[in-house]
């Protein structure tokens, strides 16, 4: 899967904020901390460092969506953190997305703080961030 594959899939998945570009995912893919899971129909990109695994963003070509792909990324990278030592991952998301606060709360994540304004819609509109969190030392 190349940076265009996944900038492609980005852009389709996030209409409501600024999509990102090939070339800053290229600049991911080259760090040594970060992760791919998934493909080019779906993705989670993380990075681990020490004991925190983050997930930098998780994107479903909206062609492919429903389909279990976004569930099979996201449990996929939350064993590979486990397993590489990770005691804890977070990631942040816009409060008004329900179908990915569903698919994270799902998978053990609760919320640990807020970031008001964090995002910005195309019109201008501030969305505030949640930011989440799960405990991977346990089950």
């Amino acid at each position: 899967m190349t940076a265009e594959d996944l900038a492609i899939t980005h852009a389709a998945a996030f209409t409501a904020e600024r999509p990102w570009t090939a070339r800053e995912f290229a600049d991911l893919l080259a760090q040594p901390t970060t992760r791919l899971f998934g493909d080019a129909r779906s993705f989670l990109l993380a990075r681990m460092i020490l004991d925190e695994a983050e997930v930098l963003t998780l994107a479903t070509h909206p062609a492919h969506r429903r389909q279990g792909l976004a569930r099979a990324a996201l449990t996929a990278f939350l064993t590979e953190a486990r397993t590489s030592g990770a005691t804890r991952a977070f990631l942040d998301v816009a409060e008004d997305n329900r179908p990915a606060r569903t698919l994270y709360a799902a998978a053990g994540f609760t919320e640990i703080a807020r970031r008001p304004a964090y995002y910005t819609a195309p019109e201008g509109v501030r969305i505030t961030a949640l930011v989440l969190a799960r405990d991977l030392t346990g089950a």
